[in-house]
Parts: structure tokens; sequence; C-alpha cells
């Protein structure tokens, strides 16, 4: 039966990207907007599959704590519904991903005219300094910065594994930092898709201010993501687990 709804969810996520897809691609003749809402009701269609298909609930808790002005979104990163949900909760976000995704077909192409904020690894300086000014442009504008503090997806309980690149973000633009918090990888595995119910929770954290040291920062953003996350997903939290989330 499991096996079964996967099958059936990934049909209907892969059909959703396809017939989505083209349709944004005629959406950007109008503009960024037009592109932003058919992306938020591409994400509802996704969840409205997982619910149907796979019994997943998704609950946001603490949007009350989203700054109205511009600000860093830092989310724990366990599954694809990580890129999926925010932007059922977030009015305009603005992610921070690969450059290599810019050329994929039909998601590269949508995503190239929505100015979200490509990371170029390889391109040194130079391409550092685009990041950057695309990330104050964003804030100016009052989008939230969509970041994956980790760089990548990670099982549930695995070690924390936090890179450094969020903390220059943060002083570099001198805006409050949002710690996000999340169990969604016990129903949507790292990798594969899902197979059976439960509810994903995204807990909103109060923000960090600007202004803290970089050391000082990575350990109030990490130990709050973990501990947080820790208790979602009912894995005990421990003073050993504490100090290796903020190395």
């Amino acid at each position: 039966m499991n096996a079964i709804r996967s099958f059936l969810f990934g049909a209907w996520l892969y059909a959703c990207i396809f017939f989505f897809g083209l349709g944004l691609l005629l959406l950007r003749l109008f503009g960024r907007w037009p592109v932003i809402v058919g992306v938020r009701a591409w994400a509802h269609a996704v969840l409205f599959g997982a619910r149907l298909i796979c019994g997943i609930r998704v609950e946001v808790r603490g949007t009350e704590n989203l700054p109205a002005e511009g600000f860093i979104l830092a989310s724990k990163h366990q599954s694809m519904l990580d890129t999926v949900a925010p932007w059922t909760f977030i009015k305009d976000p603005a992610f921070v991903l690969k450059k290599e995704l810019l050329s994929l077909p039909i998601y590269g192409w949508v995503v190239g005219g929505m100015k979200h904020i490509p990371i170029d690894r390889e391109g040194g300086s130079g391409a550092l300094t685009k990041m950057m000014n695309a990330a104050r442009e964003a804030v100016a504008l009052k989008r939230a910065i969509i970041i994956y503090p980790e760089g990548t997806r990670r099982d549930v309980g695995a070690p924390p594994d936090y890179k450094v690149g969020v903390a220059g973000i943060y002083r570099d633009l001198n805006a409050p930092c949002v710690p996000v918090a999340l169990n969604t990888g016990l129903v949507w595995p790292a990798r594969g898709l899902p197979s059976h119910g439960g509810t994903a929770v995204f807990e909103i954290l109060p923000a960090i201010p600007p202004g803290l040291p970089r050391a000082a920062f990575m350990r109030e953003l990490s130990a709050r993501i973990e501990t947080a996350s820790n208790t979602l997903a009912n894995i005990p939290n421990s003073n050993d687990q504490a100090a290796e989330a903020s190395s």
C-alpha cells in the first residue's frame, strides 16, 4: 500500500511540475508577480496531493514571528517539502540557490525571472559580490531571503552540519534572522518520495536581531534550530547535541 501511495504521489508531483511549469513560462510574459502567484498555486497543488494521496498534513506555527521588513529565514532542511511549503506562508520569498539550477529546462527558465539569489561557488569574489547585491536588493524590497544553513537535505537525527555562509549574509545585510525548525523528514524523506501520512510541522522561531558576532550568531542559530527540530521529531536533546550543533 505504501508503495502504491508513493507511486501515485510521484505521478501527481511530476504532473504538477510539468503542467504548472508550462503555464509559468507563459506567465513570465506578464512580469514577475503573475509567476509568483502561479508558483504559489503550484505549491498548494503539491500539498493538496500530499494530503489526499499520502495523508500528509502541513502545520505552520509562529507566523507572528515573521518581521514586516526584509529578513533572513534560515531553515532546517530535511525534505523537498521544505522548498514547497514556504510558498504558502511567505509572501515573496527570495531563495538562495545553486546557480546550476538556472540551467535546468523549464525550472531554470521560470526561476530565472523571479529574482532569487543564485550562488556560483566557483565564481570567486565577483560572484560573491553579485550574490550580496542581489540579497541587499531583496531585503530593501522587504522580501524574505530563504537559506538552508546546512546546504543540503539531512536525515532526521543526523549530526548537524551548519555552514558559515549564513553568518556572512547575516553580517553584511545587518538584517534579523528568523530560524525555522521542522520535522518534515518524518513524512517525506530526504531522498525519495513520501509513502505514509503524518503531520509535517514548520515552527517559525523568534528572530535573532542583527549585530551578533559570527561565532555567537552561529551558536544561537544552530542551537535554536536543532533543539526545536529534535523536539518536533521526539528526539531527546542533550548538552552534547547542543554543543555539536553550535560548533
